[in-house]
């Protein structure tokens, strides 16, 4: 199976200017806790998650209005929508992320592909041991 046959390609993204508050309230109205960040060619830049707003502004007493780009994760972990499948997960392990950028020939965003949509398409214990390398983050010192 490769990526692009199990990937959500109706995606919500964040452009870098955007404030904390609306990709809050994005993340609200779509039902979402991860954006891509994005540039008007949907180059992605960087990720931001519902913890990144719950940390790094939140906790830290920012106001609303701080820019995206001032609190996105800029590594970008990726993957093709021609990939196998396994390529995703291993990239999901390897960096104990649950939820993979997948790009096209050129680079641009085209999906993403979560732990439950890995876990709707793959068997029981595969899934079980991909969501165990995701979450070894938690665990380890």
């Amino acid at each position: 199976m490769i990526c692009s046959e199990i990937m959500k390609s109706a995606i919500e993204c964040a452009a870098p200017n955007d404030s904390a508050g609306s990709a809050a309230k994005k993340m609200r109205d779509h039902n979402v806790g991860f954006l891509p960040v994005c540039d008007g060619n949907l180059q992605v830049l960087g990720t931001l998650t519902d913890r990144d707003l719950a940390i790094r502004v939140l906790a830290e007493g920012r106001p609303d209005t701080t820019p995206v780009a001032d609190l996105m994760t800029h590594e970008v972990v990726a993957c093709r929508t021609s990939d196998n499948l396994s390529r995703a997960e291993e990239l999901m392990g390897l960096f104990r992320v649950s939820r993979m950028l997948c790009v096209d020939e050129d680079g641009l965003l085209a999906g993403v592909i979560s732990l439950s949509d890995i876990a709707q398409h793959e068997t029981l214990s595969r899934a079980a041991q991909i969501l165990k390398d995701v979450t070894m983050r938690e665990t380890a010192p």
